[in-house]
């Protein structure tokens, strides 16, 4: 399994994100930073809050992906509900997973809050590998997240 040198990758996340205001801009500049930062990362992405209870695909690297998913179906809308961290080895065993691509085997997703704590948007890594990311994976994107969207 190879292993993101996450200081650098914040490091260029917050040189190439500084002054940005745009969230979409932000979006776009994270998932291609995160995507090209790993082979484990074959989806790399935001789901956009666009309405009460829904999100809606954008931006991100990789192959086509579900256009919309409400909060109550798959891990994204799991991670949007209950503003956690959704951390899961093998997509199969989750209740409700939303196969947008047949390829994918294990998924991380992370809620992502504004300057307010309001969850904007959910960031979704997706690993056609059985139990690709880790607990550090996680934490260490929760922090840039939190660098780039405001919520420290």
């Amino acid at each position: 399994m190879t292993t993101v040198d996450y200081r650098a990758l914040a490091a260029t996340v917050a040189a190439l994100t500084e002054g940005e205001t745009d969230s979409v801009a932000l979006m776009a500049t994270v998932a291609c930073e995160v995507h090209h930062a790993d082979d484990r990362f074959d989806w790399t992405g935001f789901y956009r809050v666009v309405a009460p209870e829904l999100l809606k695909i954008g931006p991100y690297q990789g192959g086509h992906g579900c256009l919309t998913i409400p909060f109550s179906r798959g891990v994204c809308g799991a991670a949007a509900r209950t503003r956690e961290v959704q951390l899961v080895p093998d997509v199969d065993a989750f209740p409700g997973h939303i196969a947008c691509a047949s390829s994918t085997r294990s998924e991380l997703v992370l809620p992502v809050f504004d300057r307010a704590g309001e969850v904007i948007a959910v960031f979704d890594i997706d690993s056609d590998r059985p139990d690709a990311f880790t607990a550090e994976d996680a934490s260490a994107l929760a922090g840039i997240l939190a660098a780039v969207f405001g919520r420290s």
